[in-house]
């Protein structure tokens, strides 16, 4: 695997066929100057030491010389190398609940895109951080795996939607006991859970899945998104509402005290997502208070510079083109006459 760094500089290999043109340009200038003092081939004779073709090899070598140095500045790199890289960060568990209650548009543009866009808010903030996304509705699964990438992590997170679970619910407690099964085992870093949800129709399991979290030191954070007045839950396909079987409209509504009570006893934070930013600035005020570890040793696999390579043969053309004469060496010519004798 190759590139270069800077391949802007590698425009300059345009000027070889302008010297290359320039180059024939003058041989033709010299030859013609040649001509107006006689005849070329009486010419050579009387000029035994002057080569025909050492000019050409020098020229090409210093042609060679100044396409390798746009090389050179072009910053070539090949392979890989390996380092390892230490980072101070905490760990994140983002559980987002994705059940169709979700769809509800109390909180623009819905609940569910809204919560997508404070995660996304979060992760950009992030530095040396790890993160890891569970998605829930009846049942809960990973997403994406504890992780630093965090280009990954926002490119998973454009891909959730309720579709992505068919049992419909809100299994909370399955959630937060996955999440805490997520984190890394590495001792002495912070860990967080944001618990996303409108906390809607929750299912059992919820205290033991909270108490063996805040057990393991980790703290869990709730944000509820909706309102307490509820709003109807957009149906797929068509302007209409979902209705229940007896054809009434379904109204969905946040479980705020449902959603205190988590935080309280996940010793976190709760607060309310509304159509401000004011639920991503505290949470991300709150995480920012856990001890941060080195929550990784990685390593990892970047390009490897190879201009000191080219650098070098840039020198040996140079030597090389100053230790070839233009003329014929006399030594040389000396011993090929004696080898006559």
């Amino acid at each position: 695997m190759s590139r270069f760094e800077e391949p802007a500089y590698l425009y300059l290999l345009l000027l070889l066929p302008l010297l290359v043109a320039f180059y024939l340009y003058s041989n033709y200038r010299r030859r013609k100057a040649i001509r107006r003092f006689g005849d070329p081939v009486l010419m050579a004779s009387l000029m035994p030491r002057v080569s025909k073709y050492r000019p050409d090899i020098k020229f090409s070598i210093l042609l060679i010389a100044i396409g390798m140095f746009a090389l050179l500045l072009a910053r070539p790199q090949f392979g890989s190398k390996l380092e390892t890289v230490k980072r101070q960060g905490i760990e994140v568990i983002i559980a987002l609940d994705i059940s169709n209650s979700m769809l509800a548009q109390d909180v623009q543009p819905s609940r569910l895109e809204k919560a997508k866009r404070i995660v996304s808010q979060l992760v950009d903030k992030m530095e040396n951080d790890k993160v890891g996304m569970i998605v829930f509705a009846g049942d809960a699964f990973t997403q994406l795996p504890i992780t630093s990438d965090y280009i990954s992590a926002k490119m998973f997170l454009e891909t959730i939607n309720p579709s992505l679970i068919s049992k419909q619910g809100t299994a909370i407690g399955a959630a937060i006991n996955l999440a805490t099964r997520s984190f890394t085992p590495q001792e002495g870093v912070g860990r967080a859970v944001i618990l996303i949800t409108d906390g809607e129709n929750h299912e059992g399991g919820v205290d033991e899945a909270i108490r063996k979290a805040t057990e393991k030191g980790i703290q869990v954070n709730v944000l509820g998104v909706g309102s307490p007045d509820g709003a109807p839950i957009p149906a797929d396909g068509d302007n209409d509402y979902r209705r229940d079987r007896q054809g009434n409209v379904i109204i969905t509504r946040l479980n705020e005290s449902m959603c205190q009570e988590l935080a309280q006893k996940g010793k976190g934070i709760y607060v309310r997502v509304d159509n401000t930013n004011n639920a991503q600035r505290a949470i991300s005020k709150e995480i920012d208070k856990l001890a941060k570890a080195d929550v990784e040793t990685q390593v990892y696999t970047d390009y490897n510079e190879q201009f000191q390579a080219v650098a070098w043969i840039i020198l040996i053309l140079l030597l090389g083109e100053m230790l070839i004469l233009e003329c014929k060496n006399p030594l040389f010519r000396n011993i090929h006459l004696f080898s006559k004798e």
